[in-house]
């Protein structure tokens, strides 16, 4: 076998490795919160908000800026949570210094 039918050999192995994963990120959740809880939500592998609580004292229709910042601070949160997530899930199938695309 040449070193370029080994190389092909390898480029298919890590793509195939690399397909598996996508499918695995897919089905990862990551959650979120802030205010000491009053507010969590759940995003799905592709950063889709799956899951939203809001607790019953914040929904006074004076407190309704105060949660909108609350939402966004929890997406925040559970996005970061689903990167480190990606980031574990694909870390061994990449070069060094080669990074994701999103």
């Amino acid at each position: 076998m040449s070193n370029f039918d080994q190389l092909m050999k390898q480029i298919q192995e890590m793509q195939a490795k690399f397909k598996e994963a996508q499918g695995k990120v897919v089905e990862l959740e990551a959650s979120g919160s802030s205010g000491g809880g009053m507010v969590t939500l759940v995003l799905s592998g592709k950063g889709e908000i799956k899951k939203l609580h809001i607790d019953e004292s914040l929904l006074g229709s004076e407190n309704a800026e105060i949660v909108a910042d609350l939402i966004i601070a929890a997406h925040n949160g559970a996005k970061a949570n689903l990167e480190a997530r990606i980031a574990e899930q694909m870390g061994g199938l990449l070069p060094p210094g080669m990074s994701l695309p999103f």
